[in-house]
């Protein structure tokens, strides 16, 4: 059976692994998605609504629309 670990059960480092990664994560959606809500469609490759729901997949997400969903 798996135990799951609670916050309390982290060391100080492991918390701080988490807080700092996930802050990093919302930042990085946030850049985004602001992007692509600012960004006129014509400038977006593909449709906008697509990539909106990749934004919300991890960290690749957002690498990925700002790497290959914006045109130059």
């Amino acid at each position: 059976m798996v135990r799951h670990q609670s916050w309390h059960d982290l060391t100080p480092g492991q918390r701080r692994a988490v807080i700092v990664l996930g802050a990093a994560q919302f930042t990085l959606a946030g850049v985004a998605w602001l992007d692509l809500a600012m960004r006129p469609a014509s400038e977006v490759t593909g449709r906008k609504g697509m990539w909106a729901a990749v934004i919300a997949v991890n960290f690749l997400g957002p690498l990925a629309y700002l790497r290959w969903g914006r045109r130059r």
